[in-house]
């Protein structure tokens, strides 16, 4: 599903180049359950972006579906957002004058999907993460980890084979993070790709591989041993 071959950053700082990623390679499959970690600086969240053709690499190659997404036009990489990627962030992102279903249901606009048919597909998704009896609540009227949940279930709502999460619990308790890494479990073992940016190594061991980057390199990739899918009935 991804593949990326020697993929370099450069950031020109005044008289200094930052070389955020520096000749990355990596790749990812369908259905993999990956964690990236790193200590500040160590190029995680420019890796997520060019991941989420959020920004584009200075040099290498990045293969999305066998698609090279350097090549497609701003419109084909807006598509690509819209349709193939799911995006998690830790300060949730929400528009703070739309309740929780109309937050959701933005993106389905965006698609043109009817107003109707998009409400009913954003309900289902904030059923799905525990929040049908907040569906007209505003951010400011949610806990974090209910925000977190809309910012998921806006993720999700247009059934996208990808989920990228950057330390999606780095604003939340004990407690309500580990409630959101469940999702992102059960999300994986409904067969979706799910990778999560984190400098917190206990989240880290949570997935199937673990990818280390230091001074914007891969220094070792790290398969875990196999953990028991959660289901929704292990949840409650």
């Amino acid at each position: 599903m991804i593949e990326m071959n020697h993929i370099s950053k450069i950031y020109r700082m005044g008289d200094y180049d930052l070389h955020a990623l520096d000749d990355v390679s990596l790749s990812i499959a369908c259905g993999e359950y990956i964690a990236v970690c790193g200590p500040s600086g160590s190029g995680k969240t420019t890796l997520m972006q060019i991941i989420g053709c959020i920004d584009f690499p200075d040099n290498g190659t990045y293969l999305l579906d066998s698609e090279d997404v350097c090549r497609c036009t701003d419109n084909e990489l807006a598509d690509i957002r819209n349709q193939k990627i799911g995006f998690v962030f830790q300060k949730f992102n929400l528009l703070p004058k739309f309740d929780a279903l109309d937050n959701v249901l933005i993106p389905l606009l965006y698609r043109g999907i009817k107003r109707e048919e998009g409400l009913l597909l954003a309900r289902e998704k904030l059923e799905m993460v525990g929040l049908g009896n907040w569906l007209h609540h505003r951010p400011n009227q949610l806990s974090g980890g209910q925000q977190q949940r809309v910012a998921i279930a806006r993720a999700l709502v247009g059934d996208p084979a990808i989920l990228l999460a950057d330390e999606p619990t780095g604003n939340l308790d004990s407690q309500v993070g580990e409630d959101i890494l469940t999702i992102f479990e059960q999300l994986h073992a409904a067969g979706k790709t799910v990778v999560v940016i984190t400098h917190d190594p206990g989240i880290a061991e949570r997935a199937e591989r673990i990818i280390r980057l230091k001074d914007g390199r891969i220094v070792s990739s790290e398969p875990q041993k196999k953990r028991v899918p959660v289901t929704a009935n292990d949840r409650s």
